[in-house]
């Protein structure tokens, strides 16, 4: 069929490569290629929903979200995150995916660029593509972590936005307070905005994870219930940003989606607002998995530095798409570092979101294969 009738900022970009290795992956296989967390949802929010189905709560709410969620929602960020919204500067969203997508569809124009860390979470590319921007590449440091000078020798008069993601998919890396605080006054200088996904926040093992919007208002947060509750199929996500912000996002969520669904909110809420207990055992067990997983690549000769936060290692390799490939073949599925961009070759990322007897036999695996 003929392309040219389709769009040009669709056709030019490829299908999530993370996708597509977890769609054509055998029932069988050892699967360390998705950022899922293999925990099931805990009970007393799979009551809340269960409790919105039998009383009726099936309809349409509110376009931003039930006002309960969002009240909830601040008071979280003002005491885990350190910053203050009103309930009206907060959009619940079908995920952090549509969060991500109709922040940079408020943002951008034709040509304005967007601020992308390589290597870097997929979507960021894609959506910035589709909707008409141009993603320009940042290098990472050493250590993984987004500087505030790699920063600054990419900025333009066309740049829009910078996309933040700590701690970060698919390095695991944990980004520096200092440069958390230099990034923010970076886009206050000048004039961009910093769109901080947050999705992995609880799982940080070492350092503290720290929000930007704690030092700007230039910033739109990101986040959702996915990763941290064991939600990834509820697809609830939520935003926080200065009113400027949502006037113009919630045009975009009102026509695209309407509102979020009606019983993930009311789950939603019973896990902003009910224990951590399910999110501190999770993370105790992510760092157990971590542990194991990196000394098992090391002793295999991957050299792999020690992730600080969400449920990734990205070891070294010599050549990623043939490590990825024989592993795959071999019944471990991984993501060769190019899904995640240039700067990724030479990396393979691993999820350690799956069971502790799955990354030993993986780990065995590697070693006869490797």
């Amino acid at each position: 069929m003929n392309l040219t009738k389709f769009s040009e900022n669709v056709t030019r970009i490829d299908s999530s490569g993370i996708r597509k290795i977890f769609e054509a992956a055998g029932s069988e296989a050892i699967n360390l290629g998705l950022g899922q967390p293999d925990f099931d949802t805990p009970e007393h929010i799979k009551k809340a929903a269960i409790k919105a189905i039998h009383e009726g709560f099936t309809g349409y709410t509110f376009g931003s979200g039930i006002p309960e969620l969002r009240a909830a929602l601040c008071t979280k960020f003002k005491e885990e995150n350190r910053f203050e919204v009103a309930p009206e500067e907060i959009i619940v969203t079908s995920g952090a995916s549509e969060a991500l997508a109709i922040s940079l569809a408020a943002l951008l124009n034709p040509g304005d660029e967007v601020l992308i860390s390589n290597p870097g979470f997929v979507s960021y590319n894609a959506l910035t593509g589709i909707l008409g921007g141009k993603a320009v590449s940042v290098p990472l440091a050493e250590d993984f972590t987004l500087k505030p000078e790699a920063v600054l020798e990419k900025l333009s008069p066309k740049t829009k936005a910078l996309i933040l993601n700590s701690p970060s998919n698919p390095t695991g890396a944990v980004a520096e307070k200092a440069d958390v605080k230099a990034l923010a006054e970076i886009a206050e200088d000048h004039d961009f905005t910093i769109i901080s996904d947050e999705v992995y926040e609880y799982f940080v093992y070492e350092g503290e994870h720290v929000s930007p919007a704690r030092y700007s208002d230039k910033v739109i947060t990101v986040n959702a219930t996915s990763k941290s509750y064991a939600m990834t199929g509820w697809r609830l996500g939520y935003l926080a940003a200065a009113k400027e912000y949502i006037e113009q996002m919630l045009k975009v969520h009102q026509y695209i989606q309407a509102c979020a669904n009606s019983i993930a909110q009311k789950a939603a809420y019973a896990a902003v607002t009910g224990p951590k207990t399910s999110v501190f055992a999770m993370r105790a067990e992510f760092r157990k998995r971590r542990d194991v997983l990196v000394k098992g690549l090391n002793e295999l000769g991957m050299e792999c530095a020690l992730p600080k936060g969400a449920f990734y290692a990205f070891p070294k390799v010599k050549d990623s798409a043939e490590v990825a490939s024989k592993l795959i073949s071999n019944g471990v599925v991984v993501v060769p570092g190019t899904a995640f961009g240039s700067e990724g070759d030479g990396f393979i990322r691993i999820s350690y979101a799956a069971s502790m007897e799955d990354i030993n036999r993986a780990l065995e695996i590697m070693e006869r294969v490797l």
